[in-house]
């Protein structure tokens, strides 16, 4: 069932074995043979991008404080060493030092765009960098650079509206894996799109996937995800 092009994005690291968003998390992923791994971002109360997917930090830390009510000081004495929140610079060292894989930055809202895109932008790290993300948000990152690699994350059966595709210009579609049937997926295809999908743990939904036609897969279990598509492009003879 494997299909070469078919992309392996981990998502949030490898969850499974180390705790999700950390940098840890990512050098996991990245050696299990992730083609990009997916991370999340917010801002401090002081405007640094980092790495967290709520708003609080209570689910992983046990900590009830919002993220965006902390300098990036008052966030570094959060959790012991190597499982802290780390910095969106920290995380773009680790993909781009180590071996080839991309950082495919979810952005839920607009407003940390800007600081992304300069952060991305001050480093050199364009072309390791992917986005995806609701209209708005993608949107934002559109008007920031306009040659961004975007995803467009989609909760709707069908395509969206072709005014909005022409302002976005997103690469690909990416919706839940239960709306990612042959027909949204052909469809996709037939506008120049190509559709990621999500998040998809189970081997017989990745091979589901394949079947339908997809262009890329994000799982939380990256190793066994790997395993099914087969060698990744960079170990391809």
């Amino acid at each position: 069932m494997s299909r070469p092009s078919v992309l392996a994005v981990a998502h949030r690291g490898d969850p499974y074995r180390r705790r999700e968003n950390t940098v840890g998390s990512i050098a996991a992923a990245v050696a299990a043979g992730a083609d990009a791994v997916e991370v999340d971002v917010r801002l401090t109360r002081d405007g640094v991008p980092v790495l967290l997917h709520d708003p609080t930090l209570e689910r992983l830390w046990d900590d009830p404080r919002e993220v965006r009510r902390l300098t990036l000081d008052q966030l570094a004495d959060v959790g012991a060493p190597g499982l802290r929140v780390p910095t969106l610079a920290e995380a773009l060292k680790t993909v781009t030092e180590g071996p080839r894989a991309r950082l495919l930055i979810d952005l839920d809202t607009p407003g940390p765009a800007a600081a992304t895109l300069g952060l991305v932008a001050d480093l050199g790290a364009e072309r390791r960098v992917a986005y995806c993300g609701p209209a708005t948000a993608m949107l934002a990152v559109r008007a920031l650079d306009p040659d961004a690699d975007i995803a467009l994350t989609w909760r709707q059966p069908r395509l969206p509206a072709r005014p909005l595709l022409e302002d976005l210009r997103p690469t690909h579609l990416n919706p839940p894996f239960g709306l990612a049937g042959p027909a949204l997926v052909g469809a996709a295809h037939d506008a120049g799109l190509r559709v990621s999908v999500w998040t998809v743990d189970l081997r017989r939904t990745m091979r589901r996937m394949v079947a339908a036609g997809v262009d890329s897969i994000t799982s939380n279990r990256i190793a066994l995800l790997r395993r099914t598509l087969g060698p990744g492009p960079d170990d391809r003879p």
